[in-house]
């Protein structure tokens, strides 16, 4: 019998309908892929111990990419097409969480993201790191496939 293990965080993957470059898969981290309940509370005569509280919608957070700096890629020019030229092309996102042999555990198909934020990380003479670039995405909705 197989032993089983929760999968690492640090194998994924990260791919854009826009993109035809594999070196746009390639992220050093993602953060913010959760979904939660905007919730509405109703209070009831005569009852003062407590409000109900019901659920009302989906709201999806902001999801935020961070790689080295690419100075040449698709992913680059779909963003600098947004807040340059107001060019909003919505992509369709695959994040995939990967096992030992490079194949998907789970994937996360995000629905028409848009740049909202891209930003570069501080230069600095006094330290040897890399130029960070981190671009966060908004979007509809994600569904686990």
């Amino acid at each position: 019998m197989a032993a089983y293990y929760p999968p690492v965080g640090f194998h994924f993957a990260v791919r854009f309908a826009i993109s035809r470059t594999e070196l746009d898969i390639r992220f050093q981290s993602v953060a913010g892929l959760s979904v939660e309940y905007e919730t509405e509370t109703i209070k009831e005569g005569g009852e003062n111990r407590f409000e109900h509280t019901l659920p009302v919608r989906t709201k999806y957070s902001d999801i935020s990419l961070k790689r080295g700096l690419l100075t040449d890629s698709d992913l680059l020019k779909w963003c600098l097409d947004a807040f340059e030229n107001r060019v909003f092309v919505p992509s369709d996102v695959q994040i995939s969480l990967l096992n030992g042999e490079h194949e998907p555990l789970k994937t996360w198909n995000v629905v028409q993201a848009w740049p909202k934020k891209w930003a570069v990380s501080d230069f600095n003479a006094e330290e040897n790191s890399l130029v960070i670039e981190t671009l966060d995405l908004s979007y509809r909705y994600f569904k686990l496939i």
